[in-house]
């Protein structure tokens, strides 16, 4: 029981350490408030001919993005004594505080750019990255699996190898967009829609999009798939290379079973273990790569929106993109080390 708390003690704190270095680095940035500044002025078109009226419209604008209180609890002061500055307690009244107060009630702020809720737009971002890498999660453990078995149990499978090394060569853009213009051009074979989800067209019914949402979704998971199969697969085919040398495998064979069967019956459970790290990685992975799939195929996802976010400077949706990005890895640890006493029983009784 301590052990669980303390782990999650050690969780908490490395998001929390990571979210805040982010907000702290992007709020003091030399002449990026000044920046938001003029940037929100553009976008609502508030800026005003006189100095005068200007400034009072910066000022009103400051007050929107919450930057007229200092970033942190300390903050350098200048002083006329000989060092020239000295640090100034300015209190809870920060910008930190007031985002973290904010963050540990569950609300996340509003968009710079838009004005919209950053929590409410990241889970509709998350309705179409998550259950993408997730669906390319699973397939490549079901394809990875079963190919590093069948790659173990033979002696010579040269041409599966370069394959699979040609493949891991590929950027995943460039496998994706070899997708889009093999299988979504109507040049070759215009077999899947080119982009969207199938959600964009009004005159559908709910039926006709979900029955649709399949074949938008293929190319994408593809993607994500081939560019993320080669490395568990061949780790795990070497590690049941390696199984097979040993004597406890050797044994089971002289007892009537096939490599293959030895394999899968006794060899592949303590394969594993070297491959659930890569296992684990594939989930945060696949959120990084879904920023490059998303542009490839204009999913409104949370990789396309955290790439719009740091593009347009809208540190409220980068931040809370982030945070998820943070709290999904986290957990990857997690389940990785439940793994792992799932897999070897001896790692259970240390840690009991």
């Amino acid at each position: 029981m301590a052990r669980m708390i303390l782990r999650l003690l050690r969780w908490a704190f490395t998001v929390w350490a990571l979210a805040s270095l982010l907000f702290l680095l992007t709020s003091l940035l030399p002449n990026e408030q000044q920046l938001l500044i003029r940037l929100s002025e553009t976008a609502t078109g508030s800026r005003m001919p006189s100095s005068e009226q200007a400034a009072v419209a910066q000022q009103a604008v400051k007050q929107r993005l919450g930057l007229t209180d200092p970033v942190f609890y300390l903050s350098p002061a200048t002083t006329n004594s000989s060092f020239g500055w000295r640090w100034q307690w300015n209190g809870t009244h920060n910008q930190y505080h007031r985002w973290l107060s904010a963050l540990l009630r569950g609300n996340l702020g509003k968009s710079y750019r838009t004005g919209e809720t950053v929590g409410i737009t990241i889970i509709e971002a998350i309705a179409v990255t998550v259950p993408l890498t997730y669906l390319a999660t699973l397939c490549i453990v079901g394809i990875s699996i079963p190919l590093g078995v069948w790659l173990g149990a033979r002696s010579s499978s040269h041409w599966l190898y370069t394959a699979l090394y040609m493949l891991d060569a590929l950027p995943l853009f460039v496998v994706a967009l070899l997708l889009l213009l093999l299988l979504a051009n109507p040049d070759y074979f215009s077999f899947f829609p080119a982009f969207g989800l199938g959600f964009e067209e009004d005159d559908s019914s709910g039926a006709s999009t979900l029955l649709r949402y399949p074949s938008f979704i293929v190319l994408p998971l593809s993607s994500l798939v081939l560019s993320g199969l080669t490395e568990p697969t061949l780790q795990l085919a070497d590690a049941l290379r390696h199984e097979a040398q040993l004597d406890y495998m050797l044994t089971a064979q002289a007892k009537g079973l096939t490599r293959k069967q030895a394999l899968w019956r006794h060899g592949l459970r303590n394969a594993l273990l070297p491959t659930l790290t890569l296992f684990t990685e594939l989930l945060p992975n696949l959120l990084a790569g879904s920023v490059v799939v998303e542009f490839v195929f204009a999913l409104p996802g949370l990789g396309r929106l955290v790439a719009d976010a740091a593009a347009a400077r809208d540190y409220p949706m980068l931040l809370g993109g982030v945070l998820f990005v943070l709290v999904a890895r986290q957990l990857t640890l997690s389940v990785a080390d439940w793994l792992y006493q799932l897999a070897d029983p001896r790692l259970r009784i240390s840690a009991s």
